[in-house]
């Protein structure tokens, strides 16, 4: 790591500059890569692909294009370290690089063949898998640090004109307000009046507030679990992108390593107050996915849920007597349930747990459940996911009820016209509200009335 970095370390004053000095190497089974548009002496996109614990660098004047004809020239640079991915600020000026750095796209990418062997013959291929750039792409030298990158001929090409995104796939920041120093995790609302749902229009001021609203209501049950949120950069209609690794330095959001299956070690992240929670809203954070358990015991799952997901032709009356018959399920075995409209086509029931189980245990509970359930009424309900299974019937998935699965959390917005909420509602209102009536309009009026979901954390 100490040589590769030599160049890049050699460049820098680490007193005045806050880019990264490279403690941190790669993790994980997949290879990152990242575009930052850096607004240096000269206007330019920085490429990086990671390699060996480093990213291998080149500085695009022009910047990618999805027109396979546009050759972009990319000039080989030092490499840099594996940590300048998350990298978002501004160089002080009078030093290297000097400007406003912004992280355009980032996602992760396949070398086709060795990368060693094909950056040494100077053709490099690859395929982006970014929220940006997607695809495959070919680096070819030409002259000593002169390279071109090119757009190879697949379903992507002229993808998209990307030009128009002049924000960061962070933050949601533009590049004056990284350099006006507006810190992603102040609650200062960015772009207020950018449109989140455009049926009907909801700007990401009201979006935002809506979180400010509901924030003691809704922390209770996002705050302390390991969360996942869908975000939307620029709307809901636009690239929205599933985000579970930190990606700010917000106050109230902090960060998890955990070992996964493979051996590898995974970041997560969760809220720890509503600091977190209006940060990630003002980062275009508009669905909360939560984890079944609290970061303080993250082997002891706590809170279950079933979704009820009928086949599309099935009537509301139908689906509303499942929810009631898994409800009589649970009531036999003693089991207290919450309901919740899914904002969505479905109801979600919850069931808090006050005891100690392992994962493994709480997996096979709502298995059998659910598999109780499709055995009792074989015609009406299915405990198998798959969709040829579902023809008439609902489907009780209790699959979410795994170690690092999720389900949206209560009060959570759902990206999707309209803003529907995923509301507690009261089990008297059954039939009364239907999965996706209560919009954000409706939720923050239904604030004032008494907590339907009272008394769940003392069951």
């Amino acid at each position: 790591m100490e040589d590769k970095l030599k160049k890049y370390k050699a460049k820098r004053d680490f007193n005045k500059t806050k880019e990264p000095l490279g403690k941190q190497k790669a993790q994980g089974n997949k290879l990152k890569f990242v575009v930052q548009h850096h607004l240096a002496s000269h206007d330019h996109y920085d490429f990086r692909l990671e390699h060996n614990g480093v990213l291998k660098s080149w500085a695009v004047p022009k910047g990618p294009s999805y027109n396979s004809k546009d050759k972009r020239l990319a000039v080989l640079v030092e490499d840099h370290p594996y940590e300048y991915k998350d990298f978002e600020n501004t160089i002080p000026q009078g030093e290297y690089g000097g400007g406003t750095v912004m992280v355009w796209d980032e996602g992760y990418y396949e070398v086709i063949g060795s990368f060693s062997k094909s950056f040494k013959e100077g053709s490099l291929k690859f395929i982006l898998h970014g929220k940006r750039l997607k695809g495959a792409w070919t680096l070819i030298n030409f002259d000593n640090n002169n390279w071109l990158l090119i757009k190879e001929n697949d379903k992507y090409l002229n993808y998209k004109d990307i030009t128009k995104f002049k924000t960061s796939i962070k933050t949601g920041r533009t590049m004056k307000q990284i350099a006006d120093n507006i810190p992603s995790n102040e609650i200062k609302i960015t772009n207020p009046d950018k449109i989140m749902f455009p049926r009907p229009k909801i700007t990401k001021k009201e979006m935002v507030n809506y979180y400010k609203k509901v924030a003691d209501k809704m922390l209770p049950y996002l705050s302390n679990r390991i969360i996942s949120t869908i975000r939307c950069p620029e709307g809901i209609k636009k690239d929205k992108f599933f985000k579970k690794h930190l990606d700010s330095d917000s106050k109230g959001i902090k960060k998890i390593i955990l070992p996964n299956d493979k051996g590898h070690k995974d970041d997560y992240y969760y809220i720890t107050d509503t600091r977190g929670l209006i940060s990630e809203a003002q980062n275009n954070s508009v669905e909360f996915h939560i984890w079944g358990s609290n970061v303080q015991k993250l082997e002891n799952p706590n809170y279950m849920v079933f979704d009820l997901d009928p086949d599309e032709k099935l009537s509301l009356t139908k689906l509303r007597q499942g929810v009631k018959d898994l409800k009589s399920i649970l009531d036999n075995l003693q089991l207290k349930s919450y309901l919740k409209t899914s904002g969505g086509k479905g109801y979600h029931v919850v069931v808090p747990l006050n005891y100690k189980t392992t994962w493994e245990d709480f997996r096979k509970v709502a298995k059998n459940i659910a598999e109780l359930m499709a055995t009792k009424w074989p015609d009406k309900y299915v405990a198998n996911m798959r969709k040829e299974n579902r023809k008439g019937k609902i489907y009780i998935d209790w699959v979410r009820n795994t170690r690092s699965s999720t389900s949206v959390a209560p009060y959570s917005l759902r990206a999707r016209d309209h803003a529907p909420v995923s509301m507690p509602i009261k089990w008297s209102e059954l039939d009364k509200v239907k999965p996706n009536e209560i919009t954000l309009d409706i939720a923050l009026k239904r604030l004032k009335r008494k907590d339907p979901w009272a008394g769940f954390f003392e069951t």
